[in-house]
C-alpha cells in the first residue's frame, strides 16, 4: 500500500483532507484516529503533526506526504517536492523597529527571533549574513518589544500584527510557501504517480469550468480567441447550417467576463458548468 502522511491538524489539515476526498480517497471520520486504510484504493494514510511529516518522509518510513513548504525545508528533510497543491499560501519576510533596518547585512551580529530557525538560519548562511538565531514557537512579533531579539523572521500576510508592534518589513523575501506534496528520497512508490494525477485533476477541477455556447459560423475565430481551452475547443454542427455549438474549458475567476464578451459578440444560450475532476 502506499503510505501517505497527512496533517492531522492545523491550517493544512482541513483542506488537505478535503482534497483527498475529491481525489476519491477515503479519509478518516473520527478526528483522534491516526492511521486509516483505504482499501479501495490501495493506500494507508498516517495523521501526524504537520511540523513531522518531512521528517518521517524524508527517512523513507513513509511514501508520500502533505505538508507546508516551510515546512520540509525548515526539517532540513531530504524530502522532495512534488507539485504545489494550490491552498495555504503565505511569505516569509523579516521586519525589525520602524526605521532601523533597511537591507539584509545590518543584521550581522544580531538577535534573529522565529519559528522557523532552519529555514531563516539556511537563507542566512547563503547570504553570508551571521545572525543568533531565538526559537519561538509563537508571538514571534512580540520579541523585540520584550527584548529577546533585534528582529524578527515571520509568516506576513497583510502586516498589521507587525505594525501593531512597532515594526516594519525590510529586506528580501525569504520564502514563498504554500501546501506541496513530497515524496520519499529513491524511486517513486507504486501509487504516487495515481495520486499526484487525482489531486492535480482536482486542483484543475478548482480553478476551471466548462462553457458552452451556440454561435454563428462565421464568429467561429473571434469566439475561439476568447475561449481558445486547454488544447482546442470542440465545435459541433447544429441543424441551422448557420450555427455551431462550441464547448471549452475557461478560469473559473474569468467566467462573467468571458460570458459577457461572448454575448457581444454574438453567442447564445451561454452556459457554465463546473468540472467534478479532470485528467489533462
Amino acid at each position: 500500500m502506499l503510505k501517505i502522511a497527512v496533517p492531522n491538524k492545523g491550517s493544512l489539515s482541513e483542506t488537505a483532507a478535503v482534497m483527498l476526498a475529491e481525489a476519491g480517497y477515503t479519509g478518516r471520520k473520527d478526528p483522534k484516529e491516526l492511521i486509516v486504510v483505504d482499501q479501495a484504493n490501495d493506500v494507508e494514510f498516517f495523521y501526524l503533526r504537520p511540523r513531522d511529516i518531512a521528517t518521517y518522509v524524508g527517512s523513507g518510513a513513509l511514501d508520500v506526504g502533505i505538508t507546508g513548504r516551510d515546512l520540509m525545508l525548515d526539517s532540513g528533510s531530504p524530502a522532495s517536492e512534488i507539485d504545489e497543491l494550490g491552498f495555504a499560501a503565505s511569505t516569509f519576510r523579516f521586519a525589525g523597529p520602524a526605521g532601523r533596518f533597511s537591507e539584509l547585512r545590518e543584521l550581522e551580529g544580531l538577535r534573529i527571533a522565529t519559528s522557523y530557525d532552519g529555514l531563516v538560519g539556511a537563507f542566512l548562511h547563503e547570504a553570508g549574513v551571521s545572525v543568533t538565531l531565538v526559537r519561538l514557537d509563537g508571538a514571534v512579533e512580540s520579541a523585540v518589544r520584550l527584548g529577546v531579539a533585534d528582529a524578527v523572521a515571520d509568516v506576513v500576510e497583510t502586516g498589521s500584527t507587525l505594525r501593531k508592534q512597532g515594526l516594519e518589513i525590510f529586506g528580501p523575501v525569504i520564502l514563498q510557501s504554500q501546501a506541496v506534496l513530497i515524496s520519499a528520497p529513491g524511486e517513486p512508490a507504486s501509487g504516487l504517480g495515481t495520486l499526484h494525477r487525482r489531486l492535480q485533476g482536482v486542483m484543475v477541477a478548482r480553478q476551471y469550468v466548462l462553457i458552452d455556447y451556440d454561435l454563428p459560423s462565421h464568429l467561429i475565430e473571434r469566439a475561439v480567441a476568447l475561449t481558445p481551452g486547454v488544447e482546442s475547443p470542440t465545435i459541433s454542427p447544429l441543424r441551422d447550417s448557420g450555427w455551431v455549438a462550441v464547448r471549452a474549458m475557461v478560469p473559473r475567476l474569468s467566467t462573467n467576463r468571458i460570458m459577457d464578451d461572448l454575448y457581444e459578440l454574438g453567442a447564445r444560450a451561454i452556459l457554465v458548468t463546473p468540472i467534478h475532476a479532470a485528467r489533462l
